[in-house]
């Protein structure tokens, strides 16, 4: 007689099926690459990016929203800090790209693919809109991305309603940069300061701001609840210490912090192969491409500066933006599959649905009028050394604050 062990059998069961998945997860990560590679191996150097990107954001559960909803709603600037931390290590980094790439600082000539776009009011609206739009809809616009690869709806109706935004700011561009940013400076700081001193003004500046989050942090009259790390078992053997080690890369969540530093060293590397991190322009692209599709197509685009701005859309689909955004919700749905946290999440409460769009909707016009979101605008924008990225951040903070004020009778 031939006994049969039940409940082992149904257990390995669910375990072959996670295996497989995960495997072919993995695959078809590989296999587009290997395809994009066959028709531009520089496109394909940006899907790696990208797909980092999107694994990085999803194993610390990095966002700008948060980041900012949580210092004033919460008190707690965690996230806030792991930010100010990896610009601290793209502004390093940075400096020494663009040493490379302008030596001559009397030439008046800007760092090819810089951050830096012209300094003006335009900036304060596109920030506030901005900061408004990423707390309302629960999501930045890389927030939006990543979530989107967790299985979140919201996130999915967030970027239509960017898509919206940046429809209207298609139509209406040309008459800001006619009528306003193109008489606008441009202010870098290196040309005035020198290398020495514009380094160490920005990295004070971050540390100034590290020490305020840590006074508003203090005036909760308490430190933020530590979430308690997962439990770790003993790894004396080999294997042991191999599944530890694996465990804590691809199913434990990572500290803020090393999401934070991990972005900034991605940030560098990626600008040391051609351009800093952005993704609006992308998303521009889709809007553009709805729009055509609708028998509304937008006027040719006038001017416009800096790696984000809105141009008109290239005559072909694959490009590095592409490659980006696609690898942020792919390598995002990648790192859940692989952590055993993906599943489709719809809002339980209606409303979520409006607030998501709408917010979609300020993010989208916001971004498109500053020529770059919460990345390409701030993240990558401080560490090119231009004073444009620093305003656009402080009025981030401006919309964000506004923005949990109106959660706050939302809710």
């Amino acid at each position: 007689m031939t006994t049969i062990a039940t409940g082992q059998t149904q257990q390995a069961v669910p375990d072959l099926r996670r295996v497989v998945t995960r495997a072919l997860v993995v695959a078809l990560l590989i296999v587009i690459g290997l395809a994009v590679a066959g028709v531009d191996p520089r496109l394909a150097v940006f899907w790696v990016f990208g797909v980092t990107f999107g694994f990085i954001l999803q194993r610390s559960r990095f966002c700008f929203a948060s980041a900012f909803r949580d210092l004033f709603l919460l008190r707690d600037g965690r996230m806030m800090k792991a930010i100010l931390g990896g610009l601290a290590v793209a502004t390093i980094g940075f400096a020494l790209v663009q040493y490379n790439l302008t030596p001559n600082l009397a030439g008046g000539r800007l760092p090819f693919n810089a951050g830096v776009v012209p300094l003006g009011l335009h900036l304060l609206l596109g920030g506030v809109l901005f900061g408004v739009g990423m707390v309302v809809a629960g999501g930045c616009t890389t927030g939006s991305l990543y979530r989107i690869g967790e299985g979140y709806v919201g996130s999915m109706v967030a970027v239509g309603g960017m898509l919206v935004g940046l429809a209207f700011i298609h139509f209406t561009w040309n008459w800001w940069w006619d009528t306003y940013i193109s008489h606008l400076p441009v202010v870098w700081l290196p040309p005035s300061l020198g290398w020495g001193g514009t380094m160490a003004l920005v990295l004070l500046a971050l540390a100034g701001a590290a020490v305020f989050i840590m006074w508003v942090e203090s005036r909760a009259g308490a430190f933020a609840i530590v979430r308690p790390a997962s439990p770790r078992q003993s790894a004396a053997d080999f294997r042991g210490k191999l599944r530890s080690l694996l465990r804590s890369v691809f199913v434990q969540g990572w500290p803020a912090i090393v999401g934070g530093v991990a972005l900034g060293g991605l940030n560098v590397m990626i600008y040391l192969f051609e351009r800093p991190l952005g993704v609006i322009n992308e998303v521009g692209r889709w809007s553009e491409g709805v729009l055509n599709l609708v028998g509304l197509p937008p006027p040719p685009h006038v001017g416009g500066v800096g790696p984000c701005a809105i141009t008109d859309a290239p005559p072909t689909l694959l490009t590095w933006g592409l490659m980006i955004n696609g690898g942020i919700i792919l390598g995002s749905f990648a790192a859940s599959v692989l952590a055993g946290e993906f599943r489709l999440r719809v809002p339980r409460q209606g409303r979520r649905y409006g607030q998501s769009f709408v917010g979609g909707i300020l993010m989208g016009y916001g971004g498109g009028l500053a020529a770059g979101c919460t990345v390409g605008g701030f993240f990558s924008a401080i560490p090119s050394l231009g004073v444009n990225g620093w305003f656009f951040g402080a009025s981030l903070a401006v919309g964000a604050l506004l923005g949990v004020q109106i959660i706050r009778r939302i809710s």
